[in-house]
């Protein structure tokens, strides 16, 4: 479905000043909010249309590309999240720091945090651990392959996780008598009640090793370091986190954490990203701007021919179609890649002799 015009979503016209957009932007999100029974789809288009619209670059190049301007960012798929659904090997997904949005903790919670001591009923599982990687802008935009080298607590060799001794047996756990639950008494306002909760000692196995292993004392894991090989999708953005199911800390009798692998991305020399955008800038001289010119583009595909018409001001945006960033998840009306973005930047010249003085007041 076609993306309706920004302004029109706000209700203000194109040259509605910072102050009309904001009040508009007020108006709009209080009347479509869900919690006061509004529309969550209209809700998220006005905060995805204020979000370009407040920012005095991005609406400028809405203004003269319109959306493929701004590239699919601010126009993903409503969660915020372009990494939505996408899964790689070896149990990868990705999602993004979410602070500005204020929906850290939902994604966060979504995701999964770090294990804490297991309650009645829970299910057990090995701790969570992070670890980091850097990569190039390009790597960032063409996706690669890394190696990962950390610690984490895996099956004892010795005892092949079962926390016993090779050669003893296991036996009943005497705290709860073999059940794996033992029952204490709560007092509450209603009165005694009688709780079972998970045996503290056996942790709800209902047996314990005649002798503790003596490698690893009976934990059923032992430290060492593994080394993974992790891909990183293409258009991949700084500060997204990798999450690797099952390779976290390992836990006797229990499933692995997960392995959460934070993703920075190297600052480029020339180039800067905007979502799916690519921007830069380049230097022409006064004369080439006012008599038109070709100049040769640096982008992440290699040189490209650009063409500058004759007037060209200092500060005009070119688009590059299909030069920016590749879209992770793609969306109705949208190609494969975003746009590169080049400023034009007119040099005045500064120190003129006397001829070239003289040859300007004639023009």
């Amino acid at each position: 479905m076609a993306k309706r015009d920004y302004y029109e979503v706000l209700g203000v016209g194109k040259n509605a000043n910072a102050d009309e957009v904001k009040k508009a932007y007020r108006k709009a999100a209080i009347e479509h909010h869900p919690d006061r029974g509004g529309s969550e789809e209209k809700f998220k288009e006005v905060n995805e249309a204020y979000e370009v619209l407040s920012n005095p670059d991005k609406r400028k190049r809405y203004d003269q590309f319109g959306h493929a301007g701004v590239g699919s960012s601010a126009a993903s798929d409503g969660s915020g999240n372009p990494f939505a659904g996408f899964g790689g090997g070896q149990g990868q997904e990705f999602h993004f720091d979410f602070g500005d949005l204020g929906l850290g903790d939902i994604f966060s919670s979504f995701f999964g945090g770090n294990s804490a001591e297991p309650q009645q009923g829970a299910r057990r599982r090995g701790q969570d651990i992070n670890t980091g990687v850097e990569i190039t802008f390009e790597q960032a935009i063409f996706g690669t392959e890394v190696a990962v080298r950390y610690g984490a607590q895996v099956e004892c060799h010795h005892c092949k996780g079962t926390t016993v001794e090779p050669g003893y047996q296991m036996k009943d756990c005497e705290e709860c008598g073999g059940r794996g639950q033992i029952n204490h008494n709560v007092r509450t306002v209603f009165g005694v009640i009688r709780q079972a909760v998970v045996c503290p000692v056996c942790h709800g196995a209902g047996k314990v090793p005649e002798k503790k292993c003596t490698v690893c004392g009976g934990n059923g894991t032992e430290f060492k370091y593994r080394d993974l090989n992790i891909k990183v999708p293409a258009g991949i953005d700084d500060a997204t986190t990798i999450r690797l199911r099952g390779q976290g800390n390992g836990l006797a009798g229990a499933e692995s954490g997960d392995l959460y692998v934070d993703v920075r991305v190297k600052p480029h020399k020339r180039f800067t990203r905007e979502g799916d955008l690519i921007l830069s800038e380049e230097h022409i001289g006064m004369v080439e701007a006012a008599l038109g010119t070709e100049i040769d583009v640096d982008t992440v595909d290699g040189p490209v021919r650009m063409k500058i018409p004759a007037g060209t001001q200092s500060g005009t945006d070119f688009k590059l179609s299909g030069h920016g960033v590749p879209h992770i998840k793609h969306l109705p009306g949208t190609s494969g890649r975003g746009a590169h973005i080049v400023t034009v930047i007119v040099d005045t010249p500064t120190k003129l002799n006397r001829h070239q003085q003289e040859l300007l007041r004639q023009l």
